[in-house]
């Protein structure tokens, strides 16, 4: 008698070919349950007379299904063999499908990303390496309905020639993970070439990152703007160590950190806010914690207008330049009794120039450099 032992590669390739369900059509029975699964490896061709396990002669059958083929003979060989064709067809047609829109697309991956997060910290982190064993067949299955998905709406991701500042690159990882993932079956997470990016969890929503503040301030203006047209937005948050925006998505409100730089990213890129930068965000923040940190109270004079503020009964607008020309000051068109702040503090003192601060007097506004700022926020305490 030959050996029955089913190889892991085939085993994998066995389970994201079923995509966690039963190969019967009429049944379809999901093959994972809380504590396990009810998985059964049913041969095509009789094991007995062929002691044949390669891929092509196995199949995954709920025990139903099993029981039905392999002893009442309720389907015959031919049955079967056309159950994997028809699966393959029922995945490409539902899987492959091309979206209009991230946001729809994003509606079909969360839920599949989020039972993969789920299962990972449960099992894996956990150490449970019992469930693990088992859970990981349902990660692979997952795992082929999400690159089938992305690689059919690749056009939607966010994408820039320098991979580090992409979300279309952190998706061909993504895929170049699944390939290995399904390939590997011994080795331990940490020995495989390319890890899981956790980016994507970034980008669809499932889990914020903690990485850099874009820096245009008018992009997110802009965010805001557009998003306030669709009824999404409701606060902006800054001035303060985690600075976010909360919207509403659906009947659920989310908060959106700034620094979850890969799902604001793909916001800017799904509402096409990408704009140049004239002031730093980050800079901006500080300045506004710098304010909040000394109890003092200010109002943005619109949510589309973040260099903006209410102070004290005064306008306050932010800039971000090297230095600061008499022309450039004409060009912002400030209120008569309004204070601008020049952030751009690397140039010190020399960052607004001697006929800014001349056409300033004329014009009956203050120029203030940061370290001026800090004074007159302190004076104001």
């Amino acid at each position: 008698m030959g050996n029955r032992y089913i190889s892991e590669n085939n085993k994998r390739k066995l389970y994201a070919e079923s995509m966690g369900r039963c190969m019967n059509p009429n049944c379809c029975k999901e093959l994972f349950c809380e504590n396990g699964d009810i998985i059964e490896k049913a041969h095509i061709d009789s094991w007995c007379k062929t002691t044949d396990n390669s891929y092509e002669n196995l199949i995954l059958l709920c025990p139903n299904c099993h029981t039905e083929f392999d002893k009442n003979k309720s389907f015959t060989q031919e049955d079967v063999l056309q159950w994997k064709e028809i699966r393959r067809k029922q995945l490409e047609k539902f899987y492959s499908k091309q979206y209009e829109t991230f946001e729809e697309l994003q509606k079909e991956v969360a839920p599949i990303l989020q039972e993969n997060k789920t299962i990972y910290e449960r099992y894996y982190l956990n150490d449970n390496k019992t469930l693990w064993d088992t859970f990981e067949y349902k990660l692979i299955a997952n795992n082929r309905k999400l690159k089938i998905l992305f690689l059919a709406n690749l056009n939607l991701m966010q994408q820039h020639q320098e991979k580090s500042y992409s979300n279309l690159a952190y998706i061909q990882d993504f895929i170049g993970h699944v390939d290995e993932f399904e390939a590997t079956r011994t080795a331990e997470e940490k020995n495989r070439e390319i890890l899981f990016p956790v980016e994507i969890n970034s980008m669809f929503g499932i889990a914020p990152m903690k990485d850099f503040i874009l820096p245009s301030t008018e992009s997110l203006e802009l965010l805001i703007e557009k998003l306030k047209k669709q009824g999404k937005f409701e606060k902006v948050n800054l001035g303060n160590s985690h600075p976010n925006i909360q919207i509403k998505e659906g009947e659920k409100r989310k908060t959106i950190f700034l620094d979850d730089t890969p799902r604001l990213r793909q916001l800017y890129y799904d509402y096409k806010c990408f704009v140049g930068s004239k002031v730093r965000l980050q800079s901006l923040n500080y300045a506004l914690k710098y304010i909040r940190s000394r109890k003092v109270d200010f109002d943005f004079v619109s949510d589309n207008n973040l260099r903006k503020i209410s102070i004290k009964g005064k306008n306050m607008l932010f800039i971000y330049e090297y230095c600061l020309s008499h022309s450039a000051l004409e060009s912002l068109t400030p209120e008569e009794n309004s204070i601008v702040v020049n952030l751009h503090n690397w140039n010190g003192s020399s960052c607004i120039s001697k006929e800014a601060y001349n056409v300033a007097k004329s014009m009956n506004v203050l120029l203030l450099t940061m370290e001026e700022f800090y004074e007159y926020i302190n004076k104001i305490k």
